[in-house]
């Protein structure tokens, strides 16, 4: 225990030294350096100093690393000297080089339920595992919080496959189960990588860069998915990165707008509503498809601000139904989690809806059911039931995608489930649809829930919801999105349409 102070006393000293603090003494050196040698030697401080607190700091970030365990990780730069060195080699020795990228699937969430040191735990083993899997010349580098990149050292056989196999051979590795806290935790990973060959150019900087946007397309394809490097990808990179330039300007010049579907009743077959959804038309590149621009708004972090956008125009389009004579009970507009964690929501919409005199039931608050099935949030929970006490009805959308549990359906509020798409298809012709789409509305029936089936796409599959007791349906059997003033047209067509055509019945037995 005799040493214990002054191993103590060593980690302190180190510590005050790699600290800001250090910067304190700066001015008192170069003073007493002046004062006792002159110009000469505050000229020499002046060569020595930097130096010096660049080597203490390096020290400092690979003490850092060496607390995880990571001491023999490098950063960004070691992987793209090690790319760039291989790529070398390569063409010298006809052989290949690769670079793979690989990052744990929602790791975030894994910090919120373990905590920061358990997760430091999964980083290390994860770590260990990565290197067992490799060869001795391979280099494995870790280059964010759980992002992991390998550069492959040259080899004669690095093809679409072998990297394919790789890939999963890291993905199995990384997937064995970690014991933490007599716990055991099943961890698993996405994957893309790019072969030297294809790379957009002969650089370190670029064999990696494409490996991280295959491995962005894995993420939106995950979890546990492996993509390969493409020139599409680098094609639809170059447009996400001007759609983030153009998308604010897009916003406040009218635009990005939202287009409505419609939605009817089985039963009267009556308009019962319109769903708002946002369409983006570029002045010079047409329609972008919202797979395109939202990750866009996204990234620059405008969702609040299109859902301020899509919320007035829907509500202005409310007004102007009934001025035409049409009348639309209510419109529904999806809300992002990122408005759903704003604490002044509620007065937002209260805010609205009473510029345009408007009850709160004629707006339909639509939640994706995987934020209701996965929020902890508290800022979220107390929203959507403000909202609800508001007398804004709530939708919980794309209903069996996201395992909302009953008491989640309840707490929250709900009025009516959205029946996903995947379970409307072909439901009229399957009897194991029919089967799981008969127990959803069973159970909404029980919890005195409205239904709607979404997706819509034939007379028969309407006609089988009909029968089968769903409430209301919408989709491209019915009528695509369209812009506000297409819906007058559409609508007056439909009006005469119920006239001449007769209801499809409810199931009676």
């Amino acid at each position: 225990m005799a040493g214990l102070p002054a191993a103590l006393s060593r980690r302190n000293l180190r510590a005050i030294i790699n600290g800001p603090q250090v910067l304190a003494f700066i001015p008192a050196l170069t003073l007493g350096g002046y004062w006792l040698g002159g110009e000469s030697t505050l000229l020499i401080l002046a060569l020595v100093l930097p130096a010096f607190m660049a080597l203490i700091g390096s020290g400092a970030a690979a003490q850092g690393d060496a607390l995880l365990g990571l001491g023999e990780l490098g950063q960004r730069e070691t992987i793209e000297n090690a790319l760039e060195q291989f790529a070398i080699s390569s063409t010298r020795n006809d052989k290949n080089t690769a670079a793979i990228v690989l990052e744990l699937d929602d790791y975030n969430g894994l910090i919120s339920r373990l905590g920061h040191k358990a997760c430091n735990d999964i980083i290390r083993q994860t770590a260990d595992r990565i290197r067992a899997v490799l060869r001795e010349t391979d280099i494995v580098c870790r280059i964010d919080g759980s992002t992991f990149a390998v550069a492959v050292a040259p080899v004669k056989r690095a093809d679409l496959e072998t990297l394919i196999q790789m890939s999963a051979r890291l993905q199995s590795a990384v997937s064995e189960p970690i014991s933490i806290d007599a716990s055991t935790v099943y961890t698993s990973c996405s994957v893309g990588f790019c072969l030297g060959a294809r790379a957009p150019s002969k650089t370190g900087e670029s064999l990696l860069e494409a490996a991280e946007l295959a491995l962005g397309e894995a993420r939106q394809n995950g979890p546990n998915a492996i993509r390969s490097f493409s020139s599409e990808m680098l094609r639809r990179a170059k447009v996400q990165h001007d759609l983030l330039e153009d998308v604010s300007i897009a916003l406040e010049n009218g635009q990005i707008l939202p287009w409505f579907q419609p939605q009817v009743s089985t039963d009267t077959g009556e308009v019962t509503g319109f769903e708002a959804l946002a369409r983006w038309h570029h002045p010079t590149r047409g329609m972008i498809p919202p797979c395109d621009f939202l990750p866009a708004i996204e990234e620059a972090g405008l969702f609040e601000r299109l859902g301020e956008v899509i919320l007035y125009q829907s509500l202005a389009s409310m007004i102007k139904w009934q001025e035409n004579g049409f009348s639309v009970p209510k419109v529904g507009v999806n809300f992002s989690s990122a408005e759903l964690r704003n604490p002044k929501l509620v007065d937002k919409i209260r805010w609205e809806l009473d510029r345009f005199d408007l009850s709160p039931d004629r707006l339909a608050v639509e939640v994706l059911e995987t934020v209701v099935a996965a929020t902890g949030d508290d800022i979220i929970t107390r929203n959507i039931a403000g909202l609800a006490s508001l007398g804004c009805s709530i939708d919980l959308d794309d209903f069996g995608t996201g395992h909302a549990s009953i008491a989640n359906i309840r707490r929250f509020s709900v009025d009516r489930i959205k029946i996903d798409r995947s379970f409307i298809m072909k439901v009229d012709t399957d009897p194991e649809q029919q089967h799981m789409v008969a127990a959803i509305l069973t159970m909404a029936e029980q919890l005195k829930l409205e239904t709607l089936g979404e997706g819509v796409e034939t007379i028969g599959e309407h006609a089988m919801l009909a029968q089968l007791g769903c409430g209301h349906i919408q989709g491209f059997g019915l009528a695509r999105p369209m812009p506000f003033e297409d819906t007058l047209d559409w609508m007056q067509k439909h009006r005469a349409k119920l006239a001449e055509t007769p209801k499809i019945g409810r199931r009676t037995g």
